[in-house]
């Protein structure tokens, strides 16, 4: 009656890695060999062409991956219970591991070390933005008792979606960006702690046919050189420093982060980066191109912009855009 699997498993170092299809697995930490600076790196996964690893964990067997899906549902996992492959292996797709229905889709991930420390599930919070603005702030100590079908973490209107979630210390900085090209900053602690199934609050007021794009979090005591990275439909984009956005109230319309025209196209992504990203950006036509962070160019907040890549279709616009690690050519 006292069995606990964790004790038949060490509690050693893992990379986990999910592919932007949604195929995830866990690699011993020791297989990504140390390398020196300036070296050409190592191939993360052999995937097919379409798909490429987007999101890199380093976790031990013992914390937890919490998985969030776009129609407001929670689902957990054992860093030991996500199958193991090689640095070369595809891994095993979540939608197969996982009881989530099918016209839901897993679109945010979450690493936690234990949730069995009080403390910490209590001063913890799981921060949501969703699509129509909406932003909400829940303790993790709601979401810190597994259950095999999964909880509702958010209610989610039937027009909505979650498209970001995120864990915070209780004083982070919350940027969310919609496609007109504004931005909103304020600070996690003007967004109440609700329960898991309530709905939250408005982080951003939208304009008719507007939506959001993606919220960026800020710890406050951060010593990474962060930027922020501002793309839009047609390729064109900037970085700009966090400071020259200024802390405002919640539910603002925000401050401009991209001078958008017909020439540049609605804004599609907003994330903060540093010189060691790469940038993976998929058109709509399928085709996907990688460029390195740091020879996007840093500019005001309110400038439009340069051309970062150059679209080979004239209909063709950019899909999606997704930050990865850094890989030598």
């Amino acid at each position: 009656s006292d069995f606990n699997p964790e004790d038949f498993y060490a509690d050693d170092e893992m990379v986990i890695t999910i592919s932007h299809l949604g195929y995830i697995k866990r690699t011993p930490l020791t297989e990504y060999r140390s390398q020196n600076r300036g070296g050409v790196g190592s191939k993360g996964s052999d995937t097919r062409d379409s798909d490429f690893i987007e999101y890199i964990y380093t976790a031990t067997m013992h914390n937890t991956m919490l998985f969030f899906t776009q129609r407001g549902k929670c689902y957990w996992l054992k860093v030991y219970e996500i199958p193991e492959g090689n640095k070369n292996s595809k891994g095993r797709a979540i939608q197969n591991m996982l009881n989530i229905d099918a016209d839901d889709a897993v679109n945010a991930f979450v690493r936690v070390t234990t949730l069995a420390d009080k403390n910490f599930i209590e001063s913890h919070n799981i921060v949501f933005c969703t699509k129509n603005g909406i932003n909400k702030k829940t303790s993790l100590e709601q979401y810190s008792r597994p259950r095999t079908n999964g909880i509702i973490a958010i209610s989610i209107r039937e027009d909505d979606r979650v498209i970001s979630v995120a864990l915070t210390d209780g004083d982070c900085d919350i940027i969310m960006a919609n496609r007109g090209g504004k931005a909103v900053r304020f600070n996690e602690k003007t967004v109440r702690a609700m329960g898991r199934t309530a709905t939250g609050v408005k982080g951003m007021e939208l304009e008719e046919n507007d939506e959001v794009v993606g919220m960026v979090v800020l710890p406050k005591n951060d010593d990474v050189q962060h930027s922020l990275l501002v793309l839009s439909e047609q390729g064109v984009g900037k970085r700009s420093a966090v400071d020259e956005y200024p802390t405002v109230s919640r539910g603002c319309k925000g401050v401009k982060t991209l001078q958008v025209t017909e020439k540049t196209g609605a804004l599609v992504a907003i994330m903060d980066v540093n010189d060691d990203n790469d940038l993976m950006i998929i058109n709509k036509s399928g085709i996907t191109i990688r460029t390195s962070v740091d020879q996007i160019p840093v500019q005001g907040r309110a400038t439009q912009g340069v051309r970062i890549i150059n679209l080979g279709k004239k209909n063709d616009c950019i899909g999606s855009v997704c930050k990865v690690s850094h890989e030598a050519e």
